[in-house]
C-alpha cells in the first residue's frame, strides 16, 4: 500500500513539475504578456459586473415593496371615490319629449 502512495506522489510531482514548465514556455512565448494582461482585465470586468448582479436583488426587492405600496394607495382611492351626479348620468331624452 504504501508502493501505492509513493507512485501516486510521483505521478503528481511529475504533473506539477511539467504544469510548471508548461507556463514558464507560455510566459516567454510572444504574445504571452499582452494575453496575460486582457486575461486579468477580463477577470476585473467579470468581478465588477458581479457586484453590479448581486445589487439587482435587492433592487428587485425595492421595487416589489414600492409596488405593493402604490397598489395599496391605488386601493384606497379607489374606494374612497365619491360620485358626482352628472348631465352625463342622467338617461337621455326621446325624441319630441319635453
Amino acid at each position: 500500500m504504501t508502493e501505492q502512495k509513493q507512485e501516486q506522489r510521483d505521478f503528481f510531482t511529475r504533473l506539477a513539475e511539467a504544469g510548471e514548465d508548461a507556463i514558464q514556455r507560455l510566459g516567454d512565448a510572444p504574445g504571452a504578456h499582452r494575453f496575460a494582461q486582457t486575461v486579468n482585465t477580463l477577470r476585473e470586468r467579470v468581478e465588477e459586473m458581479q457586484r453590479k448582479v448581486r445589487g439587482i436583488d435587492a433592487l428587485e426587492k425595492r421595487v416589489d415593496k414600492l409596488e405593493q405600496r402604490l397598489w395599496a394607495l391605488e386601493k384606497k382611492t379607489t374606494t374612497t371615490r365619491r360620485r358626482t351626479s352628472s348631465s352625463a348620468s342622467k338617461p337621455a331624452r326621446k325624441a319630441g319629449e319635453s
